[in-house]
């Protein structure tokens, strides 16, 4: 049987996906939390296949801290996030995280069930509004690190962060603007990032400049 740890703090909809989960012998709820707290403790002791986790719990550890750490403690527990909304920046911070799974909770059972299947069989499911080319993008995207920058191409980062436009930086940096527009399509094709929101949001995980 596959483990199951239920994780949402809300006490209905936490019962209703133990009930759906309890109706199908293929798995076993070995624990509800509430938390993020909670569920820590639980993980440690009962040692789930899969955690069922609300990426939305307002108190307490949230759903996106709690992964972080479950995968940092836990390496091997499998973790599907539940959600309300398909949002892109809940489903990117999935991804960067290494989460295995992502569906709605308006999902039916046999969603629910075949999640935990294709993440136990070492696949990824996530049932979202995002075509099959985007996601296979911020997959990809999560590996690429800032250490294959330049020192040049990491201080252009630096400054765009910080607004510098690309005036500035070609002042303070002693070249012509042309040559920072240059150098940021070359950050950008290595790694693997669409515009320059999202490569201000690399620089604020990767670079700590804020």
């Amino acid at each position: 049987m596959i483990k199951v740890l239920v994780v949402d703090d809300h006490a209905l909809i936490r019962l209703g996906i133990v009930m759906l989960l309890e109706a199908n012998n293929t798995f076993e709820v070995v624990g509800q939390a509430s938390d993020g707290e909670e569920a820590m403790q639980i993980a440690s002791v009962e040692q789930p296949d899969v955690v069922l986790l609300d990426i939305s719990m307002p108190e307490g550890l949230d759903g996106l801290t709690s992964a972080e750490r479950m995968k940092k403690e836990f390496p091997d527990i499998k973790i599907i996030f539940l959600s309300m909304h398909d949002e892109e920046a809940y489903i990117k911070k999935a991804a960067e995280l290494d989460v295995e799974g992502f569906i709605l909770k308006k999902s039916d059972r046999s969603d629910m069930h075949e999640a935990i299947k294709h993440v136990m069989s070492g696949k990824r499911y996530y049932k979202v509004g995002l075509s099959d080319e985007q996601m296979n993008r911020l997959f990809q995207s999560r590996g690429k690190s800032f250490s294959i920058l330049s020192m040049r191409e990491k201080e252009i980062v630096r400054l765009t962060v910080l607004g510098y436009t690309n005036k500035q930086i070609a002042e303070r940096l002693i070249i012509s603007p042309k040559t920072v527009e240059t150098h940021k399509t070359n950050i950008m094709n290595k790694l693997d990032i669409q515009n320059k929101s999202e490569l201000i949001q690399y620089g604020i995980k990767n670079l700590n400049v804020i």
